[in-house]
Formats: C-alpha cells, structure tokens, sequence
C-alpha cells in the first residue's frame, strides 16, 4: 500500500458490522485504508469501494500511520497484535496501534506495555453506539493510554465517532466500555421485566412504551430496542453472543477487585439463558424470549 496525498493511511483490521462501517467512514474522511478480514468477501467488497486489499493485517498496516483492530474478542486481538506474523512484529510506518474492540481491560494494558517496549504507542478505544452510531459516523469513543497517543489518533476517532474523550492510562477505555455494557444489559433487562409485567397484566404493550418514553424511565434501549421485542423482531444489530462476552468481561473484572456486582450478575445469567436457547445470534433485544419462557407466553 503506498503512501497517499489524503489525510492519513491506515491499515483496518476487522470488517464485521461494525468495522465495516468505520473504515469505510475513514475513506470518506479522505483517508487511504488498507483493509483485512479473515472473510475475504468483506475485503473484496471494500476493496471495490476503494480500499486496499491486503492479504494479512501486517500488509494492511505495514505503510500506514496506524493500524486499528475492530475484533470480536480479547484473543482475537492478542493473536493480531502478538502472533508470530502479528502488529507487534510488523508495525505500522507510524508505529500507533488502536484497538477498538470491546476487550478485556488487563489484556490491554499488557498489550500496551509490550509495545512500549518496541517503541510502539497503543490505545484501548473502544466505542458506544452499535451499528447505527458505527454508520452514521456517530460512535461514542472512550480511549486510554497516554495523552501523546490518544492526540495522534484524534483525527482517526473524529472521522468515526462525535464524542471522543480520553479517559485515562492504558486499559481505562476498556473499564469505561464495561461500565456501559453493565449499565446495558441491566437497563435492557429492566425492559423485558416491565413488558413481562405489562403483558401478564393485559396493558398494552406498544402505549406501554409510549407512556414510558414520555416519563423518567426513557432510555436509549427503550427507544431502539422495546418496539422489537415487542412485535417479536430478533434480526442482530448488536448480538445476544457478543453482550454476553462483555458481560463476562464485566464480571471478571468486578471478581479481580472484589466488587459485588448483583444486578449485572442476573442479567448475566439471563443471556446465558438465551444463547443456551439458540438466540445467541439474534440481537439484544431477542433477551425479552427468555421472559416467554419464564411466563410460557409468546411476544405480541
């Protein structure tokens, strides 16, 4: 990939829902990116677009001014960064790395001490938004490691997101993350819980929201998510398998301080309950199917 007149270059990692939608708002930026997934169908069809098609993550970073990985999970992204053929060994010309995955936080503060060490800069900075946020350009990006770092990949974060804040050292963008999965999933179980009640009490449902977005317990989930539980919709935007990882991510860090966390605990319990039920690929909202079983009623 050669160096381009536009903005800057980088070299994208990870081309699912959401990284698809953010490299492609990298290129309308004006940026030159370099593109890789492991699904070769998602890097043809970007490279159409205009992106370059590379053949590993190395190649897509090798000459630009950082690399951003948008992955699944924590060892998805320790295998692109710290594997034989990884990021770490094969930098980046500008040698920044920008992980924008939702990952557990002690991953990457140990990633980032392994590339200071190479002279590397790193910053955890993962995103709020879902896949609307991700395609309007609207994310909602909470980034850690040092101030010089989190400068440098400024202009990256503005051409994807509209809040932008560096929250602390390395690993504080991932706590950050956790905090709003938490926040979620508890707020997003609290909905399935009213609409149960409201249901088994032949409210309806659709005013029921309507009456409920008006007062104090409106919310972003109510707005997005309780129409599609209510009319049983349960195609993915943000899936029930990946709200779990993060709650297990939740959980692991809440256990490693000794901080007692119930309410996050039960909800976890909730989705483990669904993917157990085959809904692990069906969105968020697919939660409110567990409280069907619970109350052996179907969603109106």
């Amino acid at each position: 990939m050669s160096q381009s007149t536009a903005l800057s270059t980088v070299g994208f990692i990870g081309l699912g829902t959401m990284g698809r939608e953010m490299a492609l708002n990298l290129m309308k930026a004006g940026m030159t990116v370099g593109v890789f997934d492991v699904r070769r169908e998602a890097v043809e069809e970007l490279a159409a677009l205009g992106a370059y098609a590379a053949s590993s993550a190395a190649d897509a970073a090798r000459s630009a001014d950082a690399a951003i990985t948008m992955l699944p999970n924590t060892p998805d992204v320790e295998a692109v960064v710290l594997g034989e053929h990884g990021l770490l060994a094969n930098p980046p010309a500008g040698r920044l790395l920008i992980d924008m995955s939702t990952i557990a936080p002690v991953a990457a503060r140990r990633m980032h001490a392994q590339c200071a060490a190479q002279g590397i800069e790193y910053v955890d900075a993962p995103v709020s938004g879902g896949p609307i946020g991700a395609k309007n350009a609207t994310l909602t990006i909470m980034a850690g490691g040092t101030a010089q770092a989190f400068e440098t990949a400024l202009p990256f974060f503005k051409a994807m997101g509209t809040t932008v804040t560096h929250v602390g050292a390395s690993g504080a963008g991932q706590t950050v993350k956790l905090c709003n999965q938490l926040i979620c999933g508890i707020n997003i179980q609290a909905i399935c819980e009213a609409l149960a009640l409201g249901r088994a009490s032949g409210v309806d449902l659709k005013q029921l929201r309507e009456v409920l977005m008006g007062g104090s317990a409106a919310s972003w989930m109510m707005d997005k998510l309780a129409p599609a539980m209510i009319d049983g919709e349960v195609a993915a935007g943000f899936r029930i398998d990946l709200m779990l990882k993060d709650l297990r991510l939740v959980q692991e860090q809440a256990h490693a301080l000794n901080v007692p966390l119930p309410a996050s605990s039960l909800v976890t319990n909730q989705y483990l309950d669904a993917v157990a039920h085959g809904e692990g690929r069906n969105g968020n909202q697919a939660l409110f199917r567990v409280y069907d079983r619970m109350t052996a009623q179907t969603s109106c």
